[in-house]
């Protein structure tokens, strides 16, 4: 509104945001069964059948968090190997609970009958062959992209768009102007 705020310290926190797929379905049964937050909605899927998409930390956090009200958790992976690290794939491996889904990609969020998430269309990502996987949730966990947008031109960031800060501190190049959290943390 063109108002002018001065101060001797400005602390940055706009943090970041879950990455979508962009598959159809996805956005539509948001909240209907289709989630990017395992901690936030994991409970409502108690006793449930439920899917985690992605191969990194991120997504192998989300799946072993996900047995705590589940019995059934599937990681479902684009490739044939995870990015995680490996002390998060030994403690994946190893959960009689998990299975994983190699080589597939989703290419649809599917309603039910009820009009909540009934399955995801998964297409093969070395043969393109097509199936179903029936599930009542999807955990979407690809990372995020962080809301430095408005900081463009102005702060230093890094490849993805983190705000950069001296190691170890909350500093950047700018004295008096800090950033912390998901904002330049990965």
């Amino acid at each position: 509104g063109g108002d002018t705020y001065e101060g001797d310290t400005l602390v940055i926190a706009t943090g970041a945001q879950a990455k979508w797929l962009g598959a159809p379905g996805e956005q539509e049964l948001g909240g209907k069964g289709v989630s990017a937050c395992a901690t936030c909605d994991g409970f409502f899927y108690r006793g449930k059948k439920v899917a985690v998409i992605g191969g990194g930390n991120t997504a192998v956090e989300e799946a072993l968090y996900l047995t705590n009200h589940s019995e059934d958790v599937t990681l479902i992976h684009r490739r044939d190997s995870l990015r995680a690290e490996k002390i998060l794939q030994d403690r994946l491996f190893a959960h009689p609970r998990i299975t994983v889904l190699w080589n597939k990609v989703v290419e649809e969020f599917e309603a039910g009958e009820d009009g909540t998430l009934g399955s995801l269309r998964l297409a093969d990502s070395l043969t393109g062959e097509e199936g179903t996987f029936a599930t009542q949730g999807a955990f979407v966990a690809i990372g995020h992209a962080p809301s430095t947008e408005l900081f463009k031109g102005k702060l230093d960031m890094d490849s993805s768009g983190y705000l950069l800060v001296e190691p170890g501190t909350p500093k950047t190049k700018i004295p008096g102007v800090f950033a912390c959290g998901d904002v330049m943390d990965h």
